[in-house]
């Protein structure tokens, strides 16, 4: 985000629906107490400012310590149609080759680096089948993140929909599901939640308290698709626990009437929001 810009951030309840067998190797955590934690945030700024749909990435973006694309080479892309016909990204094969390696989405799709109205900065979007040219491409596809050196903890911001003062969007929202993964390919979780409209904030920490991600996938199914910014992450490797211990935080969630966050930098976000009861 913006080099101190500050705003007020709508955060919604996240509710973690994991998988049985996997759910204890993730778990959730709240992003703004991350951002205490990790010395490092991907916001996208050093791409000139270009309004949607903006620099379509024939490449991973680089960054700092970070890498961001479509999906992991030997995972395969999917089409999922939902009955009102809108098109996501989906993934046939969630498993990706060893070792972790970015690709992007087909000609046309994959990821572009524009002025996000909702966030006030560049933000990420992933276009999905619909591609970069139609409108409703924007927000439908699959974005990967790759780390240089493997994370105990992680986060992002997404932001879902614009205001809909008329009241002609569909009722329905949509969801997100994150992938994580491996150093050598193999999935270490999944996990899936509801979004709001708005911005909304998502924090993850490994159970063990080792570096066990090495990069993600972010999948969703909203009407007016998503973009995603703020990354954050530890640029060198952990050594330890973390300043603050994860397991002594609560699961709570984050609301608007909670404080700012200013991003006063692009390194690091450094305000943290009060605790909701």
């Amino acid at each position: 985000m913006n080099s101190g810009f500050g705003f007020v951030l709508g955060l919604a309840t996240i509710i973690a629906f994991c998988s049985a067998a996997k759910a204890e190797r993730i778990l959730s955590r709240p992003y703004a107490a991350l951002a205490q934690s990790l010395d490092a945030v991907e916001g996208f700024e050093n791409w000139p400012m270009r309004p949607e749909p903006g620099h379509l990435l024939r490449v991973p973006h680089r960054g700092l310590g970070i890498k961001v694309g479509g999906h992991f080479a030997g995972q395969s892309l999917a089409i999922l149609t939902q009955r009102d016909g809108t098109r996501f990204d989906a993934l046939g094969d969630t498993q990706a080759a060893t070792p972790l390696a970015l690709e992007m989405g087909p000609d046309g799709q994959g990821l572009a680096i524009a002025h996000h109205n909702g966030f006030g900065s560049n933000a990420a979007f992933p276009f999905g089948p619909d591609g970069y040219d139609a409108i409703s491409g924007r927000g439908e596809g699959a974005l990967a993140v790759l780390f240089d050196h493997d994370q105990k903890a992680t986060g992002f911001l997404t932001h879902s929909d614009y205001d809909d003062p008329l009241g002609i969007r569909p009722a329905r929202r949509g969801g997100v599901e994150v992938i994580f993964l491996t150093r050598d390919g193999h999935v270490l979780a999944t996990f899936a939640s509801i979004l709001q409209q708005g911005v909304t904030a998502f924090g993850f920490e490994t159970a063990s308290g080792a570096p066990e991600i090495a990069g993600l996938v972010i999948l969703n199914t909203d009407p007016g698709g998503i973009a995603v910014d703020d990354i954050l992450f530890a640029r060198a490797a952990m050594v330890g626990k973390m300043q603050h211990r994860a397991d002594k935080w609560r699961s709570v969630s984050w609301h608007s009437r909670s404080g700012e966050i200013p991003f006063s930098n692009a390194s690091k976000i450094a305000q943290h929001l009060s605790r909701q009861p």
